[in-house]
């Protein structure tokens, strides 16, 4: 092939990049009055005010998630790549520790048997395989301490745990070409605080 039908490939491939932008959300489950049950809303919310995040190949869009569940089928299936945010279960883990992993490659020790909407998540990615809408998912996921009703905040255990999740993510997302810039700099105890006002 000559290089300057190779050129005229990589050119045409850019302008379809720039005219349709892949999508890809960072979707945070959780409820933030239960506890740990809310770090993946407190996360999310973290890695929005604390960095600018950019690839001109992508539509990148951040949102709270809560505990809708099967309510987000139709956002979902808009997307063409997913980044679920939650706690997770795991018969060999202990608290606090982090997994990053592709929906489709579940280790067999996570048996997503933790909170109710730990269930509801796994059966509306089921239900979204099964009609062919669900994007490529990853999941971002910590053990919870055992929740404690109407308790705001985190446990020392998974604020430890915040950091390495910080890292899994930075790392897929440069991965995928993305520019991380610090615009703020916080700690997640600055957005729990302020959690009850957004």
């Amino acid at each position: 092939m000559k290089t300057s039908e190779i050129n005229n490939i990589n050119t045409a491939k850019s302008s379809q990049e720039k005219i349709h932008p892949r999508r890809l959300l960072l979707l945070g489950i959780g409820n933030i009055l239960y506890g740990d049950e809310g770090i993946g809303v407190h996360f999310i919310n973290y890695i929005s005010d604390k960095y600018n995040i950019e690839n001109p190949a992508y539509k990148f869009d951040i949102v709270d998630g809560g505990t809708l569940a099967h309510g987000l089928i139709p956002m979902l299936a808009t997307y063409d790549e997913l980044i679920v945010v939650d706690t997770i279960n795991s018969q060999d883990g202990e608290i606090g520790d982090v997994y990053f992993f592709n929906f489709d490659n579940t280790p067999p020790d996570v048996d997503w048997q933790g909170s109710a909407h730990e269930v509801e998540m796994l059966q509306t990615l089921i239900m979204m395989d099964m009609v062919g809408d669900r994007p490529n998912t990853f999941v971002l996921g910590v053990i919870p301490t055992v929740i404690e009703p109407m308790f705001m905040g985190l446990t020392p255990q998974i604020k430890n745990a915040v950091a390495t999740m910080e890292q899994q993510l930075l790392r897929h997302l440069t991965h995928l070409g993305f520019t991380l810039t610090i615009k703020k700099s916080i700690t997640i105890n600055d957005v729990i605080q302020d959690a009850q006002k957004r």
